[in-house]
């Protein structure tokens, strides 16, 4: 083990009571009674690991994510990947996808061409995989589905806030695939 992976394992441990919280993920903002996607995986399973390719210290590819039960309404879709164990103000968010037409199942491991891919918390466009401080223990990554009733005019530089306020009053399902990943 190297001095700087010491020294953020040390830091990782420190912080480790520090968390955005699950309240502040989209899904909870949002949260209200609407119908259910099935979100899934063929990669990992719900509540399970992330397997090491998907992240930091893998291949860092984002991992094939699909849906079902999406209704006829639906006029887009949204994916937010988020963090709320980051030790931040806000869940990290590690990727955002909008625009997505309703008859999109799928959207493929590693892939960038479905739908428009927003900013990331790292102010960049694409997948940002997970990453967690070593030693600040186990992390959970929502991976959220939202169908909407409209196809809101978004920028492919529309962040988290942006998605989320043209989202308001529009959604009508969602659902959620959780994974889980951690660094000693």
């Amino acid at each position: 083990m190297g001095m700087l992976h010491q020294v953020a394992s040390v830091v990782g441990r420190a912080l480790r009571s520090v968390h955005a919280g699950d309240d502040k993920l989209v899904i909870s903002r949002l949260q209200r009674s609407v119908e259910a996607i099935d979100v899934t995986t063929s990669s990992f399973l719900s509540h399970g690991p992330i397997p090491t390719k998907y992240t930091a210290d893998g291949l860092g590819l984002s991992p094939p994510i699909r849906w079902g039960n999406v209704p006829e309404r639906t006029r887009s879709l949204v994916l937010i990947c988020e963090d709320p164990d980051a030790p931040l103000p806000k869940p990290f968010v590690h990727w955002l996808v909008h625009s997505i037409a309703p008859d999109i199942r799928e959207i493929p491991e590693g892939s960038m061409t479905v739908g428009m891919v927003g900013l990331n918390t790292r102010r960049k466009m694409g997948y940002t995989p997970p990453s967690p401080p070593p030693g600040h223990g186990l992390h959970h990554y929502h991976f959220q589905l939202y169908a909407l009733d409209y196809a809101p005019e978004l920028s492919s530089h529309a962040d988290r806030e942006d998605v989320v306020r043209a989202m308001e009053s529009h959604v009508l399902a969602s659902g959620r695939l959780i994974g889980t990943y951690e660094r000693t």
